[in-house]
Protein backbone atom coordinates (compact mmCIF):
# COMPACT_ATOMS: atom_id res chain seq x y z
CA UNK A 1 0.00 0.00 0.00
CA UNK A 2 2.65 2.42 1.15
CA UNK A 3 4.66 1.12 -2.29
CA UNK A 4 1.68 2.28 -4.10
CA UNK A 5 0.99 5.55 -2.62
CA UNK A 6 4.70 7.15 -3.07
CA UNK A 7 4.32 5.60 -6.47
CA UNK A 8 1.66 7.60 -7.27
CA UNK A 9 3.60 10.68 -5.54
CA UNK A 10 6.27 10.23 -7.45
CA UNK A 11 4.55 10.30 -10.39
CA UNK A 12 2.33 13.11 -9.63
CA UNK A 13 5.80 14.98 -9.09
CA UNK A 14 7.33 13.81 -12.04
CA UNK A 15 3.87 15.15 -14.39
CA UNK A 16 3.99 18.28 -12.42
CA UNK A 17 8.12 18.97 -13.36
CA UNK A 18 6.79 18.15 -16.68
CA UNK A 19 4.30 20.68 -16.63
CA UNK A 20 6.75 23.45 -15.43
CA UNK A 21 9.65 22.42 -17.97
CA UNK A 22 6.49 22.93 -20.49
CA UNK A 23 5.66 26.01 -19.55
CA UNK A 24 8.86 27.53 -18.70
CA UNK A 25 9.37 26.04 -22.96
CA UNK A 26 6.15 28.43 -23.91
CA UNK A 27 7.26 31.58 -21.82
CA UNK A 28 10.97 31.35 -23.82
CA UNK A 29 9.51 30.61 -27.30
CA UNK A 30 7.13 33.49 -26.62
CA UNK A 31 10.02 35.73 -25.56
CA UNK A 32 11.85 35.00 -28.64
CA UNK A 33 9.06 34.85 -30.95
CA UNK A 34 8.48 38.89 -29.81
CA UNK A 35 12.17 39.94 -30.13
CA UNK A 36 11.98 39.13 -33.61
CA UNK A 37 9.11 41.16 -33.97
CA UNK A 38 9.88 45.41 -35.78
CA UNK A 39 7.37 47.68 -35.34
CA UNK A 40 5.48 49.34 -37.89
CA UNK A 41 2.67 52.12 -38.17
CA UNK A 42 -0.50 50.41 -35.57
CA UNK A 43 -2.77 51.17 -38.27
CA UNK A 44 -0.95 48.85 -40.91
CA UNK A 45 0.22 46.42 -37.94
CA UNK A 46 -3.27 45.05 -37.18
CA UNK A 47 -3.83 43.86 -40.99
CA UNK A 48 -0.37 42.33 -41.20
CA UNK A 49 -0.31 38.54 -39.77
CA UNK A 50 0.79 38.54 -36.00
CA UNK A 51 0.24 42.06 -35.97
CA UNK A 52 3.88 43.14 -37.16
CA UNK A 53 6.53 43.21 -39.21
CA UNK A 54 8.53 39.82 -38.93
CA UNK A 55 12.25 39.78 -38.75
CA UNK A 56 14.03 37.15 -41.39
CA UNK A 57 10.90 37.80 -43.60
CA UNK A 58 9.43 38.99 -47.19
CA UNK A 59 6.96 41.62 -47.80
CA UNK A 60 5.16 42.76 -50.74
CA UNK A 61 4.19 45.95 -51.63
CA UNK A 62 2.14 46.95 -55.43
CA UNK A 63 3.34 49.90 -56.30
CA UNK A 64 3.01 52.22 -53.91
CA UNK A 65 5.86 54.52 -52.72
CA UNK A 66 3.78 56.26 -50.13
CA UNK A 67 3.22 53.41 -48.56
CA UNK A 68 6.43 51.55 -48.57
CA UNK A 69 7.12 54.89 -46.48
CA UNK A 70 4.36 53.91 -44.09
CA UNK A 71 5.82 50.58 -43.84
CA UNK A 72 9.36 52.40 -43.06
CA UNK A 73 8.63 54.60 -40.71
CA UNK A 74 7.83 52.48 -37.50
CA UNK A 75 11.34 50.32 -37.80
CA UNK A 76 13.18 53.71 -38.51
CA UNK A 77 11.50 56.16 -35.37
CA UNK A 78 12.48 52.35 -33.26
CA UNK A 79 16.16 52.66 -34.50
CA UNK A 80 16.35 50.48 -37.23
CA UNK A 81 18.21 51.12 -39.91
CA UNK A 82 16.41 50.69 -43.48
CA UNK A 83 18.41 50.41 -47.15
CA UNK A 84 16.58 51.23 -50.50
CA UNK A 85 18.05 49.41 -53.54
CA UNK A 86 16.62 50.71 -57.35
CA UNK A 87 13.95 53.03 -56.16
CA UNK A 88 15.75 56.39 -57.76
CA UNK A 89 12.20 58.31 -57.89
CA UNK A 90 12.51 57.87 -53.46
CA UNK A 91 12.37 60.92 -51.73
CA UNK A 92 13.90 61.69 -49.25
CA UNK A 93 11.95 65.03 -48.16
CA UNK A 94 9.04 63.10 -48.22
CA UNK A 95 10.51 59.95 -46.15
CA UNK A 96 11.74 63.07 -43.65
CA UNK A 97 8.13 64.11 -43.53
CA UNK A 98 6.95 60.79 -42.87
CA UNK A 99 9.07 60.05 -40.10
CA UNK A 100 12.07 58.51 -41.49
CA UNK A 101 15.10 58.45 -39.93
CA UNK A 102 17.55 60.00 -42.96
CA UNK A 103 20.26 59.71 -40.52
CA UNK A 104 19.78 55.93 -40.46
CA UNK A 105 18.65 55.89 -44.50
CA UNK A 106 20.88 53.89 -46.95
CA UNK A 107 19.74 54.63 -51.08
CA UNK A 108 21.36 52.85 -53.68
CA UNK A 109 19.08 54.16 -56.65
CA UNK A 110 20.86 52.16 -59.81
CA UNK A 111 22.11 49.09 -58.88
CA UNK A 112 22.25 47.51 -62.08
CA UNK A 113 22.85 44.17 -63.18
CA UNK A 114 23.77 43.43 -59.58
CA UNK A 115 20.52 44.54 -57.69
CA UNK A 116 19.90 40.97 -56.02
CA UNK A 117 24.08 40.98 -55.12
CA UNK A 118 23.69 44.73 -53.51
CA UNK A 119 20.42 43.58 -51.83
CA UNK A 120 22.00 40.84 -50.03
CA UNK A 121 24.68 42.66 -48.80
CA UNK A 122 22.45 45.62 -48.06
CA UNK A 123 20.34 42.74 -46.03
CA UNK A 124 23.74 41.97 -44.21
CA UNK A 125 23.96 44.99 -42.00
CA UNK A 126 20.62 47.04 -41.81
CA UNK A 127 17.51 46.00 -40.26
CA UNK A 128 14.84 46.56 -42.78
CA UNK A 129 16.01 46.59 -46.87
CA UNK A 130 13.89 47.55 -49.87
CA UNK A 131 14.55 46.85 -53.63
CA UNK A 132 12.62 46.50 -56.26
CA UNK A 133 13.60 43.75 -58.90
CA UNK A 134 14.03 45.01 -62.49
CA UNK A 135 13.22 41.10 -63.47
CA UNK A 136 12.10 38.11 -61.82
CA UNK A 137 15.10 36.16 -59.94
CA UNK A 138 15.80 32.29 -60.09
CA UNK A 139 14.68 30.00 -57.61
CA UNK A 140 18.24 29.29 -56.62
CA UNK A 141 19.19 33.04 -55.46
CA UNK A 142 15.25 33.64 -54.28
CA UNK A 143 16.13 30.63 -51.73
CA UNK A 144 19.63 31.82 -51.18
CA UNK A 145 18.18 35.59 -50.27
CA UNK A 146 15.55 34.03 -48.12
CA UNK A 147 18.47 31.71 -45.96
CA UNK A 148 20.16 35.53 -45.55
CA UNK A 149 17.55 37.11 -44.19
CA UNK A 150 16.92 34.51 -41.31
CA UNK A 151 20.69 34.47 -40.54
CA UNK A 152 20.55 38.16 -40.21
CA UNK A 153 17.29 39.05 -38.92
CA UNK A 154 16.61 41.27 -41.25
CA UNK A 155 13.35 42.10 -43.07
CA UNK A 156 12.98 42.22 -46.93
CA UNK A 157 10.12 44.61 -48.17
CA UNK A 158 10.27 44.15 -52.42
CA UNK A 159 8.16 46.53 -54.54
CA UNK A 160 6.33 44.32 -56.88
CA UNK A 161 5.81 40.92 -56.42
CA UNK A 162 8.07 38.09 -54.29
CA UNK A 163 7.58 34.55 -54.07
CA UNK A 164 7.04 33.23 -50.60
CA UNK A 165 6.03 36.43 -49.72
CA UNK A 166 4.30 36.46 -45.71
CA UNK A 167 1.90 38.98 -47.05
CA UNK A 168 1.80 41.44 -49.80
CA UNK A 169 0.05 45.00 -49.02
CA UNK A 170 -2.16 46.36 -51.72
CA UNK A 171 -3.40 50.11 -52.03
CA UNK A 172 -7.37 50.95 -53.55
CA UNK A 173 -9.88 53.63 -53.69
CA UNK A 174 -7.49 56.44 -53.63
CA UNK A 175 -9.68 60.14 -52.69
CA UNK A 176 -7.69 63.42 -52.16
CA UNK A 177 -8.97 66.37 -50.46
CA UNK A 178 -7.87 69.77 -50.43
CA UNK A 179 -9.00 71.18 -53.60
CA UNK A 180 -12.29 73.51 -53.37
CA UNK A 181 -14.49 74.78 -56.43
CA UNK A 182 -11.52 74.84 -58.85
CA UNK A 183 -8.95 75.67 -56.49
CA UNK A 184 -6.64 74.52 -53.54
CA UNK A 185 -3.77 72.18 -52.92
CA UNK A 186 -4.27 68.52 -52.28
CA UNK A 187 -3.63 68.11 -48.55
CA UNK A 188 -4.56 64.65 -47.52
CA UNK A 189 -5.48 61.33 -48.94
CA UNK A 190 -7.65 58.55 -47.89
CA UNK A 191 -6.93 55.13 -49.17
CA UNK A 192 -8.04 51.63 -48.63
CA UNK A 193 -5.25 49.15 -47.68
CA UNK A 194 -5.38 45.68 -48.25
CA UNK A 195 -3.32 42.99 -46.38
CA UNK A 196 -3.09 39.12 -48.36
CA UNK A 197 -1.32 36.69 -46.48
CA UNK A 198 -0.71 32.81 -46.09
CA UNK A 199 -2.29 32.30 -42.78
CA UNK A 200 -5.62 34.58 -42.93
CA UNK A 201 -8.68 32.66 -44.71
CA UNK A 202 -9.67 36.08 -46.10
CA UNK A 203 -7.31 39.62 -46.62
CA UNK A 204 -7.56 42.01 -44.40
CA UNK A 205 -8.57 45.84 -45.32
CA UNK A 206 -8.83 49.30 -43.38
CA UNK A 207 -9.30 52.79 -44.37
CA UNK A 208 -5.97 55.24 -43.65
CA UNK A 209 -5.24 58.47 -43.82
CA UNK A 210 -2.06 58.02 -46.03
CA UNK A 211 -1.11 61.10 -44.98
CA UNK A 212 -3.62 63.31 -43.43
CA UNK A 213 -3.55 67.38 -43.31
CA UNK A 214 -0.73 66.88 -41.01
CA UNK A 215 1.18 64.71 -43.17
CA UNK A 216 0.80 61.84 -40.72
CA UNK A 217 -0.80 58.54 -40.95
CA UNK A 218 -3.31 56.98 -38.94
CA UNK A 219 -6.79 55.09 -39.54
CA UNK A 220 -10.07 56.13 -40.95
CA UNK A 221 -11.94 52.82 -39.81
CA UNK A 222 -12.59 49.52 -41.27
CA UNK A 223 -13.77 48.11 -44.50
CA UNK A 224 -16.52 45.36 -44.95
CA UNK A 225 -15.34 41.69 -45.39
CA UNK A 226 -17.51 41.88 -48.50
CA UNK A 227 -15.63 44.56 -49.79
CA UNK A 228 -12.05 42.85 -49.90
CA UNK A 229 -10.69 42.11 -52.58
CA UNK A 230 -9.02 38.69 -52.48
CA UNK A 231 -5.46 39.00 -53.76
CA UNK A 232 -4.27 35.21 -52.86
CA UNK A 233 -4.31 34.05 -56.55
CA UNK A 234 -1.48 36.86 -57.11
CA UNK A 235 0.04 35.30 -53.95
CA UNK A 236 0.35 31.79 -55.06
CA UNK A 237 1.56 32.47 -58.96
CA UNK A 238 4.37 34.62 -57.41
CA UNK A 239 5.16 31.53 -55.43
CA UNK A 240 5.33 29.58 -58.56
Amino acid sequence: MGDAAGGAAGAASTADTVRTLQSRIRQMQASKLDSRSIPTHPAIAELLPGGSLKQGAVYSVDRSATLLMALLAGPSAAGSWCGVVGVPEFGVEAAARFGIDLDRLVLVPDPGDQWLAVTAAIADVMGVVVTRPPRRADDGSVARLAARLRQRDATLIVLGTWPQSEAMLSLSESDWSGIGNGHGYLSARQVTVTVTSRTHARPRSARLWLPDREAAFRSAGRVPQAAQPDLRPVLREAAG
